[in-house]
């Protein structure tokens, strides 16, 4: 770990999620302001569901706060407190990063999708061409589903026990990948080769796995969201039939460099 050091002229970014004990991102943030000899840290922040208005209000009005990440539950949310959206933004209505201009107005952008694409490439795979059961809707499913439509899978099943949020993603991807075949699913297609869990099953200790999953052949590829310090039940599932996969701290390390530069914009 960088040693880092705080003084009055540190800035200040922060994560905001409920629950937070989970995240990765401070030390991930911190360590990389340090090592680029940027004077600012990232502090995790748990905002209640009750007050998420209230503190995010609050939190954007700090005059040292120059920047926020938002994990779960509250991506589709902060979409509200960005002055402009970014491109994936855009199209999904949800952000994980938002950052202050000069001007004092606030840009969001959507990374999730970005990193856990990354991941997977950086192990080697192959994801053009692939069949992907997508677990979750919410603003991480949507972010994923965006890049891997984008990345050139052929198609892409949404599963979510809120029928009428997948239906809604599965229209908005399909309108803007023609060439990909979407739409929402009650359960993994048979002839399924990705598994992808954005939900938040995996949180709990506990929890199973995000629905019936199946037997799965060795050359699927699997990928779970969720942070956690011993593999979900999906990880389990995919190392036991000899999948390759990627982890929740893969997607963070994948995205990470994005929302650097992300970040950096604001200040050069």
């Amino acid at each position: 770990m960088t040693d880092i050091r705080i003084d009055g002229a540190t800035r200040l970014y922060g994560i905001v999620g409920h629950p937070i004990g989970q995240v990765k991102s401070p030390e991930v943030f911190s360590d990389l302001f340090a090592a680029g000899e940027i004077n600012a840290v990232m502090l995790p922040l748990h905002v209640l569901p009750d007050r998420f208005d209230a503190a995010m209000a609050a939190l954007m009005g700090l005059a040292n706060l120059d920047g926020l990440l938002v994990t779960v539950p509250y991506k589709p949310q902060a979409a509200r407190f960005a002055d402009r959206l970014g491109p994936t933004a855009s199209r999904i209505a949800a952000v994980n990063a938002l950052r202050r201009e000069h001007d004092g107005t606030w840009s969001g952008d959507m990374f999730d999708g970005v990193g856990f694409v990354r991941a997977f490439e950086r192990k080697g795979c192959e994801l053009r061409g692939r069949r992907v059961a997508l677990f979750g809707a919410g603003g991480a499913g949507s972010a994923i589903g965006c890049e891997l439509a984008a990345a050139g899978v052929a198609s892409l099943a949404i599963i979510d026990p809120r029928t009428e949020r997948a239906a809604a993603l599965a229209d908005t991807l399909r309108r803007a990948f023609t060439g990909c075949r979407v739409g929402a699913a009650d359960a993994v297609p048979h002839n399924a080769d990705m598994i992808v869990n954005a939900s938040t099953v995996g949180m709990r200790d506990g929890d199973g796995l995000p629905g019936e999953v199946g037997e799965l052949a060795s050359d699927a590829l699997v990928g779970d969201v969720i942070v956690s310090e011993e593999p979900t039940a999906l990880i389990r599932h995919a190392i036991r039939h000899g999948c390759r996969y990627v982890i929740g701290r893969e997607m963070i390390a994948g995205q990470a460099e994005a929302i650097m530069s992300f970040f950096a914009v604001a200040r050069r």
